[in-house]
């Protein structure tokens, strides 16, 4: 395991923080609500579209009176929460590529959390009859891909019978989502063992940069060992033949015989 440094994960998501909330101040500012201040960027599908986001990512809302208040302590926990798990990622050794996209989540979930924290104070962007304009500020969504917009059919649930359009988002909303695909796409890759470096190679099992090679040498000097060693085997079991044949073959042993046969006739 080779303990990674989360600085330059968390440079990546300082860069991102800028840009979205750069993006955001540029469209308030210098942009007209709806379609009067709308600006194509790419023909009739890509634009620039100025609105205010009331809820979560892509306009949903929880609807109640406390529920974006709710939403905005459940993504302070969830910015806390996904940067402690970036660290300890990181002190693991995990592979980079998770930890960039970790670092995107971050960056789009803080730049989330800062409009609706401080833009209904600092915009007055709350929406009317909020309790506090503190954690109330609305989002700014401006990215708007345009390919569809109608009424959704009345069988469909929550949103049945509403007039839509293609979802407007921001920034951070893109820093999420592509962050999240990265992950689905290589979670095989991202958590099938901790890597080294790059995560092409596992640091568990048996390691080939320590497989020892013997050297030509060395392996000439067994073949010879074994050739000798074979070679000192088989003499004697040559010998052992030949003392059994002139034992039998000794004058004793033929006289010892004929006594015996002697003894017989008798």
């Amino acid at each position: 395991m080779i303990k990674k440094s989360p600085l330059k994960f968390f440079l990546l998501t300082l860069i991102l923080i800028a840009i979205d909330q750069g993006v955001k101040l540029a469209v308030h500012f210098y942009m007209a609500p709806g379609f009067a201040g709308q600006i194509k960027l790419a023909g009739d599908w890509l634009k620039l579209h100025y609105v205010l986001n009331p809820g979560m990512a892509f306009g949903m809302q929880l609807g109640y009176e406390y529920g974006k208040l709710l939403l905005s302590v459940f993504r302070l926990f969830a910015m806390v929460g996904i940067g402690y798990y970036l660290v300890h990622l990181a002190h693991r050794g995990a592979p980079n590529g998770l930890l960039w996209a970790m670092a995107m989540i971050l960056a789009g979930a803080v730049g989330n959390v800062i409009d609706s924290t401080f833009y209904g104070v600092f915009l007055n962007n709350a929406p009317y009859g909020s309790p506090t304009p503190w954690f109330h500020g609305q989002v700014i969504d401006m990215v708007f891909i345009d390919v569809w917009e109608g009424f959704i059919p009345e069988w469909v649930p929550v949103w049945g019978g509403q007039y839509y359009s293609t979802p407007i988002f921001n920034i951070a909303d893109s820093c999420i989502f592509i962050g999240v695909c990265l992950i689905l796409l290589f979670q095989r890759r991202f958590f099938g063992g901790h890597t080294i470096e790059d995560g092409l190679l596992p640091i568990s099992g048996p390691d080939a940069t320590q497989a020892e090679v013997l050297p030509m040498s060395e392996l000439v000097d067994d073949e010879q060992h074994e050739h000798q060693s074979n070679d000192v085997d088989e003499p004697s079991a040559a010998t052992d033949t030949e003392d059994e044949l002139k034992a039998s073959a000794s004058p004793e042993s033929s006289e010892s015989v004929i006594s015996e046969e002697q003894k017989d006739r008798d």
